[in-house]
């Protein structure tokens, strides 16, 4: 590269860079809630636009699908136009693109808002994440990881409550209008206090257009087919068609960026062992995090029938135990191996997953909440540590290239995980509640207290129910049955989870923070 970013160490104005440093933090946030905001009230967007039921998912999967084509060019981006300048352009098209959101009148124009307001969002994530290793020496950077980190994993937790609060007490439009503000705020502060580094608009000149487009093209298709997998079949026609452009697509933009002196994204930061190991932590964490952010309101809204405010409330037992234990990690991180804790974290997530593959239809709050203190206090152990094992070793003209890829192998991790827990659900509710219906039929009395059904009607029972026992029994097993679908989601994610130990040994021990 031409230009190279060299980190700053704000010895003499400590107080300004953390104003800076806060403001992009501010500005992520936003943007990771918005996508939780938005998923919590889509029944109301649909109904006030009439939008089809059958296109509605669009709204979250236009905005997925620009994020996550943005995040790996934030490399590209910010030696282009600087760390400072592109939070800057990317905090205010954010808050163009929400205000836009606000005022849509129809599907279509709220669509593409969505694409600008997720290509937008998904530069500020990765943005903020570099800034730790440009912006702070290493004795800073253990903290400054920290309140990104805590921001990044409470805004899905938090995500639901605000949402469903802000639907039920003003309109769908205050899920974007609500970002206007602080985007503005930190978009002057950032402007005021990052400091200055010099651009490469040479960047532009040499901009691999084929590359671009490849990329754009692998990322696309695989969202699309882990969008339609879990309904469609992972063997339908379309499915693979769209398998089959992601692989080729993908690998023809492999094999070009591989060749080429300038790429748009620098792959060879995984030929660095530490980085590599990095990003399959921060891949596996991605199944593990979004993969339970995701379940428990599934299980919480079509299973116990809570609404937005209540599933928010419940959730926000993982956010706490997160604040609680973040001054813990930031202490332990400065003084242990980055592998150590690595492990422990993964293993106690891996552990707090677990213990929700065991819930019945009747399970609630009681019933998640040490689970929750569990997966809350293993997140931080699960995102500062590999943090540093995957950028702390990399020269600070790296930085931001390695940072869109390992907060790109999140997002994956997150989309993958999400398309097999609704396979599962999907495939397994029906057999499982065939199978129900044998042991309820053969008068097996443990079937009976899981489903939830009258002890005496099926104690020694044997052969088919009449039409009235059906009747009676038919919802129960259906919500039993969709409740096993679920705990085997669980657990399939708390063993993908637990693999993430196999990595940690391959990687060489940074320094403390």
């Amino acid at each position: 590269m031409s230009v190279e970013l060299e980190a700053v160490r704000p010895d003499r104005m400590p107080a300004i860079v953390w104003l800076g440093f806060l403001a992009m933090c501010v500005g992520m946030f936003m943007a990771i809630l918005d996508v939780q905001v938005v998923a919590t009230s889509l029944p109301t967007i649909q109904s006030a636009l009439d939008i089809d039921p059958d296109q509605m998912s669009w709204i979250q999967t236009a905005y997925l699908i620009a994020e996550v084509i943005a995040i790996p060019l934030t490399g590209l981006l910010t030696r282009l136009l600087t760390m400072r300048w592109l939070f800057v352009a990317a905090i205010t098209l954010f808050v163009i693109a929400s205000a836009g959101c606000a005022a849509s009148g129809s599907f279509g124009s709220l669509v593409a808002w969505r694409v600008l307001q997720g290509f937008s969002g998904g530069t500020l994530i990765p943005s903020v994440f570099s800034a730790v290793f440009i912006l702070f020496p290493n004795e800073r950077q253990a903290l400054a990881t920290t309140i990104a980190g805590v921001l990044a994993v409470l805004a899905p937790t938090i995500g639901p409550i605000v949402g469903g609060w802000l639907t039920e007490t003003y309109s769908w439009h205050w899920l974007f209008l609500i970002n206007i503000l602080p985007g503005i705020a930190s978009a002057i502060l950032a402007a005021r206090f990052l400091p200055r580094q010099a651009a490469d608009p040479s960047e532009l000149r040499h901009l691999d257009g084929l590359s671009l487009l490849l990329m754009a093209t692998a990322l696309t298709t695989l969202e699309l087919s882990l969008k339609e997998a879990p309904t469609s079949g992972w063997s339908s026609g379309y499915v693979l068609s769209l398998l089959a452009v992601c692989l080729v697509s993908a690998g023809a933009f492999i094999g070009r960026t591989l060749r080429r002196r300038r790429p748009i994204v620098d792959l060879g930061n995984f030929a660095d062992r530490n980085f590599l190991v990095g990003s399959v932590l921060s891949f596996v964490l991605g199944i593990g995090l979004f993969g339970s952010v995701y379940l428990m309101p599934v299980f919480l809204a079509f299973v116990r029938g809570h609404d937005a405010l209540e599933i928010g409330m419940t959730m926000l037992v993982t956010g706490i135990a997160q604040l609680v234990t973040a001054p813990v990690a930031v202490a332990l991180e400065k003084r242990m191996d980055a592998r150590l804790l690595s492990a422990v974290g993964f293993a106690l997530f891996a552990v707090g997953v677990g213990m929700s593959a065991f819930q019945d239809p009747r399970s609630d709050y009681d019933v998640m909440f040490w689970p929750q203190i569990g997966r809350g206090v293993a997140i931080m152990f699960c995102l500062l540590p590999p943090t540093r094992l995957a950028l702390g070793t990399l020269p600070a003209d790296r930085i931001p290239d390695a940072s869109g890829l390992f907060n790109l192998m999140r997002n994956l991790g997150g989309a993958i995980g999400i398309a097999l827990i609704d396979t599962i659900i999907y495939t397994r509710s029906e057999p499982l509640g065939q199978g129900l219906w044998a042991r309820l039929q053969a008068g097996d009395i443990d079937a009976a207290t899981f489903v939830g059904a009258p002890l005496q009607t099926i104690s020694g029972h044997g052969g088919s129910f009449d039409a009235d026992t059906t009747a009676l029994l038919d919802p129960l097993i259906q919500t039993a049955a969709i409740v096993q679908a679920i705990n085997e989601a669980w657990m399939t994610v708390a063993i993908l989870t637990g693999c993430a130990l196999l990595c940690v040994p391959f990687a060489k021990r940074p320094a403390p923070g």
